[in-house]
């Protein structure tokens, strides 16, 4: 079976939507504490009628009918039970630049480096891999994701402050098979014995 890369903003959201084990290696170029670890990746779709869409644009004096929809992000400890904080979130919308949807910006309720509104550039390459590049007030950051397979991609970014680069990540992350289907995996397995 070959991968389909989504060459789209909304149709990258729609094959990312789901619960991604993410195991995530950071290097720091300063003194700060070691954040390598596992975390869960939580993603929704967000479609275009929702109201989060229209608030989040008006927020940011773009018109709500350029969007055409968005993705929620959540993140979590990979063994919390607890449902996820939505203060580790965020909310991103696409608004493209042309007809190709290929490029745009994403409009965020919150950056993921300074945890202020923000808007980042987005393109996907020939290849299928979506570059992000975001401004913030001190720093500027790098995020590049591609998928592997349907159920497998990698992540690597960087974050550059003044003074130069201040970290960098790489992320591979798996699909996670939601509660539903495992459970019908086991009454299928349980059926034939």
């Amino acid at each position: 079976m070959s991968l389909i890369a989504p060459m789209t903003m909304m149709d990258f959201f729609r094959k990312s939507e789901g619960t991604w084990l993410t195991l995530r290696a950071v290097h720091h170029f300063d003194l700060v504490e070691d954040e390598s670890g596992e975390s869960n990746l939580i993603v929704r779709v967000v479609e275009q009628t929702d109201p989060k869409v229209a608030a989040i644009c008006e927020q940011q004096s773009i018109d709500p009918a350029r969007a055409m929809g968005g993705g929620l992000f959540m993140w979590q400890a990979n063994l919390d039970e607890a449902p996820p904080n939505a203060d580790y979130g965020a909310v991103l919308i696409d608004v493209p630049d042309d007809d190709t949807k290929r490029s745009g910006k994403l409009i965020r309720d919150r950056g993921y480096v300074e945890k202020i509104p923000v808007i980042s550039r987005y393109w996907f390459g020939q290849d299928g891999i979506l570059t992000i590049e975001t401004e913030y007030d001190k720093n500027q950051g790098q995020e590049r994701c591609w998928f592997i397979t349907d159920d497998f991609r990698v992540r690597v970014s960087s974050v550059r402050m003044m003074n130069g680069v201040n970290l960098t990540t790489y992320c591979s992350e798996r699909r996670c098979i939601e509660d539903n289907t495992l459970q019908q995996m086991i009454d299928l397995n349980l059926a034939r014995a």
